[in-house]
């Protein structure tokens, strides 16, 4: 029994050790005391976010929870660049970043491809790495990710959109940056479990990019191609007011289509209301987990390397009991 006990330890030790756990984000508490004995320090440590785009209100968003958490602490200098949605732009962006030894980078790839090389470059000159929403390929490439499961929101995204079709429709898809794994699961999860449903057919997918704008001319040009749609699944709350106001130009009306967003923003509460959009998923910026990882790391303590943050389903029925995003 003793020996058994032991080896359980021990396997508890080597796990935390190699630091390959996912762990609840309500798990992790404010590292207050490790905030006290950085200022100890006297030393100013800079922290950079290498966002993919400013032009995005839910990317605005999180620079500035990230902002607003970091300026409590003296001993932080926070600096962000705007990628302007171009993976090139955000390539050079870190590179500059290496350039300047930040002491920590977080980052949110745009393409998690071609920007696994980059990050890489930096994890591997030693500065720590944080990815809030969005990874790269392989798992030695950065500290910790930080990210609601994109997977398990598309799943139940597609349950729910199958249950109010009653089986039977068509659906619209406005896709994010096809590039980025929130797209990517957002997509194989979704058409995973919706092919379940034998009479449920998804007529296109369209790529928005997370943006009203890209959203509106997806929706014009899905309608100008024919295609007609019972349904439309927007992988953002920004996607899915632009496919509104396109759907509005055209004559039709956005209460007689099923609407599912992801991101749960002020306006999609009012849309909710309004019975113009069915449902959303909150999906939390991570920029407040971000910056309590970061307090860790600087103090020298390990983090998991995965932080999955909950995400709720918001309908008419928990709309007034769940505040948006932002």
């Amino acid at each position: 029994m003793i020996k058994t006990n032991c080896l359980l330890i021990l396997l508890i030790f080597l796990s935390v050790i190699n630091n390959n756990i996912v762990v609840s984000a309500e798990k992790i508490s404010p590292v207050v005391e490790e905030r006290s004995q950085l200022e100890q320090k006297e030393q100013t440590f800079l922290i950079a976010f290498a966002q993919d785009t400013m032009a995005n209100d839910w990317r605005v968003a999180q620079v500035r929870e990230l902002e607003n958490e970091l300026k409590k602490h003296d001993f932080i200098k926070f600096i962000y660049t705007n990628g302007k949605g171009k993976t090139s732009k955000s390539i050079m962006d870190i590179e500059d970043l290496i350039s300047m030894k930040v002491d920590i980078l977080i980052a949110s790839p745009r393409d998690a491809v071609a920007m696994t090389p980059v990050i890489s470059k930096a994890y591997e000159a030693g500065i720590p790495v944080i990815l809030l929403s969005r990874k790269v390929e392989g798992e030695k490439a950065f500290t910790t990710f930080i990210h609601p499961d994109n997977k398990k929101i598309a799943r139940k995204a597609a349950k729910y959109m199958a249950q109010r079709l009653n089986g039977k429709g068509k659906i619209l898809i406005l896709k994010g940056v096809p590039t980025s794994t929130t797209a990517i699961h957002r997509t194989d999860a979704f058409l995973e479990e919706i092919k379940k449903h034998k009479e449920i057919k998804v007529v296109a997918i369209k790529t928005a990019n997370y943006l009203r704008s890209d959203a509106i001319r997806s929706i014009e040009e899905t309608i100008g191609e024919g295609i007609k749609f019972d349904a439309i699944y927007a992988q953002s709350d920004s996607m899915a007011s632009g496919a509104r106001l396109a759907l509005q130009k055209a004559g039709i009306d956005p209460t007689q289509l099923l609407i599912v967003g992801i991101d749960y923003i002020s306006e999609t509460r009012e849309a909710i209301r309004q019975g113009e959009q069915d449902a959303s998923f909150t999906y939390p910026t991570c920029g407040k987990e971000g910056a309590n990882a970061a307090l860790s790391i600087l103090n020298g303590k390990s983090v998991p390397r995965e932080i999955v943050v909950e995400s709720q389903m918001i309908t008419i029925d928990n709309i007034e009991a769940v505040n948006p995003i932002f």
